[in-house]
């Protein structure tokens, strides 16, 4: 009779600062309904939530407590189960252990009753009970049939209220939400399968929250939908939204479903799954870190859950990972995607992604040269070959009918100039680990000249701009770089010299320092391979422009150019045909001995040292004892200049006379005459001409 006007005074008080009258006024509230009007069981739902998220645990215990009661013994709790039992299963996640057990010991004795005044209904679940699922998460604690029963016919009454409060704007709610799906679908088992469509439209945009306890429980539903879900029932769902909205939380949703799935279950759908993973508008779906990392996620979980039935579906897998690692970029996700390229590896039972390169890097290459005629900078497709290019190692020798052609097509000035920049640097690390890459089978000799003359020649001629300056020295570095593999013959470098060094000649005035240095290295190897001189008009074309480099602003740009003009001194032979220089060399000596009165001492030693005197003589070495031509001034991989005592002898043993009489005519005119009367000495004790 007076249970009615006694719910309301309850529910002011059971806010009350003091926990102790928070508790008495919950308890109060137990009995007065229990022994009251069951109308009053909706007035008070709402405030025994609230208390659900009271700070101490002695009020949550006593709302487990009081609401486990009424299950067990009040007069209308079949019309009131499906607002209770969400109340009772949230205390089933409390932060404290003693609470957790409380609500679990009621719960299961709720179930048991239920389960007895229900029996006749049950009986055939009674009589013929099913085993937990295989892969159930843990079967030894499997709530009781009266429990799992509870819930399935009470879901689509509860699940329409937590789908509304797993996106509320309060963090806690959102939680408590996550935590009770995860519940629910534990004793729904495979009956949440009617609900799956519901569920599976929630769960992404939850799995985007910013709170890490909401996704952690939403990654577990999803898991449990996996373990208890046919996959030919959630692959449909969850692939069907991919396909309109690619998203990181969706790629999250169906990485865990996959993680909960039993293998041999999913093997039927795996290659299903890793197509759809690498069309376009999945892999390529988004640039974001998170996006990335979870369709990696995807793949990890589909090797480590079917292991070596990922056989069939490999190549697949390689786009997804080519993809995440081209789109990755600066995210820091390359090293997780070789982490799962060597899981990959290891249930196909090879030794690494080498191996793996090797076995889809045809498919590979094609795949993304597809579309090669229409690449621009901003291109996926250039990112991935970018990425082949650079990480398929050996086996990038066994596609060089394929790797060529397309290099050739998209390095030709036409193209955008920022993606022939980006290309020009993936072959340059290629081309500096040559015989490791290009070059494995022994076969890049036959591309040779497709390489010098139609991807190199074009890239060096002269265009203005800043762009096309940046153009031709990676053009020049590219060139270094195969120079310096140690994969082309003699006779090889010869037929490259052959076609590249007049354009090679001109990239000395180029206004990129690094340009300069590297195109003297250049004309160096060129001139130290080349066996005497083949056109001499040609030939006497290369010092002047060498000559000018002596003056350059850079230190490291003269003393290339000087070791550069000691090979070109050694290609001519001290024999009869000379004279055709003479005139030529004697303009050199006159503009060599300038230098032995720089500024930079360095510079003084290079000439004297490296053009007219042989430091191998042991009565100069004393005056040199290391003479700069020794040294590197080299960038990359140029090995320090060792030249034989005839090249370095080169330069005086033409016409030793010409020498004595062009350097008496200019000793007096030095502020130092020490390097004239050096060389002079040394010009004294050479043999007399034969």
């Amino acid at each position: 009779m007076q249970s009615e006007s006694l719910i309301g005074p309850l529910m002011q008080s059971i806010s009350h600062q003091h926990w102790k009258v928070r508790v008495a006024v919950i308890e109060a509230t137990g009995t007065v309904i229990q022994f009251g009007s069951g109308k009053s069981v909706d007035d008070v739902l709402p405030h025994f939530a609230q208390r659900l998220f009271d700070d101490v645990p002695q009020v949550r215990q006593a709302v487990a407590c009081v609401v486990g009661g009424w299950l067990l013994a009040l007069r209308d709790r079949y019309s009131f189960f499906h607002k209770l039992i969400p109340l009772l299963l949230s205390s089933l996640e409390d932060d404290i252990p003693e609470i957790a057990l409380t609500a679990a010991s009621l719960w299961e004795k709720v179930g048991l009753q239920w389960q007895r005044e229900n029996e006749d209904d049950l009986k055939d679940k009674l009589d013929f009970s099913t085993p937990p699922p295989a892969h159930h998460p843990s079967p030894e604690t499997r709530p009781v049939l009266g429990c799992r029963e509870l819930v399935f016919r009470n879901l689509s009454k509860i699940l329409p209220a937590i789908c509304h409060d797993i996106t509320d704007w309060v963090p806690g709610t959102r939680v408590k939400a996550a935590q009770l799906l995860a519940v629910l679908l534990l004793h729904a088992e495979d009956h949440s399968t009617q609900h799956l469509d519901t569920i599976l439209r929630v769960l992404p945009r939850a799995c985007a929250d910013d709170d890490p306890a909401v996704v952690r429980s939403c990654t577990r539903s999803a898991e449990l939908i996996g373990v208890f879900v046919s996959p030919e029932v959630f692959l449909k769902l969850i692939l069907s939204t991919l396909k309109k909205s690619p998203s990181a939380s969706g790629l999250l949703v169906l990485a865990s479903v996959i993680r909960g799935c039993p293998r041999e279950a999913l093997q039927p759908h795996l290659k299903v799954i890793a197509a759809e993973l690498a069309r376009p508008h999945i892999c390529q779906g988004s640039e974001n870190h998170l996006y990335g990392e979870h369709l990696l996620l995807c793949v990890r979980t589909l090797v480590s859950v079917c292991r070596e039935d990922c056989r069939g579906c490999s190549l697949q897998l390689m786009e997804v990972l080519v993809t995440v690692m081209a789109l990755s970029g600066a995210t820091g996700l390359s090293d997780k995607v070789q982490e799962t390229m060597d899981a990959l590896a290891a249930v196909q039972d090879v030794d690494g992604s080498q191996d793996l390169y090797r076995e889809h890097v045809g498919p590979l290459m094609e795949w993304v040269a597809a579309s090669h005629h229409d690449w621009t900078v901003h291109s996926v497709e250039l990112l991935q070959f970018n990425v082949v290019v650079t990480h398929a190692g050996p086996a990038l020798g066994e596609v060089l009918p394929h790797l060529v052609p397309i290099l050739r097509s998209c390095l030709q000035p036409a193209r955008d100039p920022q993606m022939r920049l980006r290309l020009f640097s993936s072959l340059s690390r290629v081309l500096l680990s040559a015989k490791q890459t290009v070059d494995s089978q022994g076969q890049f000799h036959h591309y040779l000249n497709t390489v010098a003359r139609d991807i190199l020649v074009p890239n060096l001629r002269w265009h203005a701009g800043k762009t096309a300056a940046a153009v031709r020295t990676a053009a020049v570095s590219c060139l270094w770089a195969l120079l310096s593999s140690d994969v082309l013959s003699e006779k090889q470098i010869r037929e490259v010299q052959e076609t590249l060094m007049p354009d090679i000649l001109t990239t000395l005035e180029e206004d990129s320092q690094m340009t300069r240095l590297i195109s003297c290295q250049i004309i160096s190897r060129f001139l130290k391979t080349s066996s005497g001189v083949a056109d001499p008009d040609k030939f006497i074309k290369i010092y002047p422009e060498l000559l000018k480099r002596l003056d350059d602003v850079s230190h490291e740009v003269r003393l290339a150019a000087s070791s550069a003009l000691v090979a070109w001194l050694a290609c001519i032979q001290n024999d009869d045909g000379k004279s055709y220089y003479q005139s030529n060399i004697q303009f050199l000596y006159r503009e060599l001995l300038v230098y032995l009165d720089d500024p930079e001492g360095a510079v003084q030693d290079a000439v004297l040292g490296g053009a007219f005197i042989s430091t191998d003589d042991p009565r100069t070495r004393q005056h040199h004892p290391e003479s700069t031509v020794h040294r590197r001034a080299t960038v990359g991989a140029e090995p320090s200049v060792c030249v034989h005592e005839e090249v370095l002898k080169a330069g005086s043993v033409l016409f030793p006379e010409l020498l004595v009489r062009e350097t008496e005519a200019v000793v007096h005119k030095h502020r130092s005459p020490a390097h004239c009367q050096q060389l002079l000495q040394h010009l004294q004790a050479l043999p007399p001409a034969q």
